[in-house]
């Protein structure tokens, strides 16, 4: 016996098929997605850990860097300390009062015998000829030199 396929008239008919190629867009839509949902939501855990562990790593090398400079700078500033101290002791050794009178000694120098005293004379005021005025200003700004320092 042979089926015989049913009259179109026999099959009920959808009311909207619109709204029937709708549901079946949206079905396999959502099933897309929930099949690929969980492997989309691991891929970004794994990226955020990813991303996370990066930086961490990234932040302890530049720490370690900084480290390694301070230690650096820690040592530099020893070294100069040391050549500091070492380059005083050269100056007060050369600068010392026995040093200094052996090489005096030696070249023939000694205490003075008689000290010299000279005496200067005072500097002569230049007035300017025919203008008293400009001369009476210059006496604000300077001192007058006529008249002797008190100190």
């Amino acid at each position: 016996m042979a089926m015989v396929a049913p009259k179109p008239a026999d099959r009920p008919r959808i009311q909207n098929p619109r709204s029937a190629r709708t549901a079946t867009q949206t079905r396999i839509v959502k099933n897309n997605r929930a099949r690929y949902g969980s492997l989309v939501r691991a891929g970004a855990v794994l990226t955020l850990l990813i991303i996370g562990l990066m930086s961490y790593v990234m932040l302890t090398s530049n720490l370690t860097s900084l480290n390694y400079a301070v230690a650096q700078a820690h040592e530099r500033r020893a070294k100069l300390q040391e050549q500091s101290s070492r380059l005083d002791d050269r100056i007060a050794m050369l600068e010392s009062d026995d040093r200094l009178a052996a090489i005096a000694a030696k070249l023939g120098m000694g205490p003075p015998e008689h000290l010299a005293l000279v005496k200067l004379n005072q500097p002569t005021r230049v007035a300017v000829q025919g203008l008293p005025v400009l001369d009476s200003i210059a006496g604000w700004f300077g001192h007058d030199v006529h008249r002797p320092h008190t100190r």
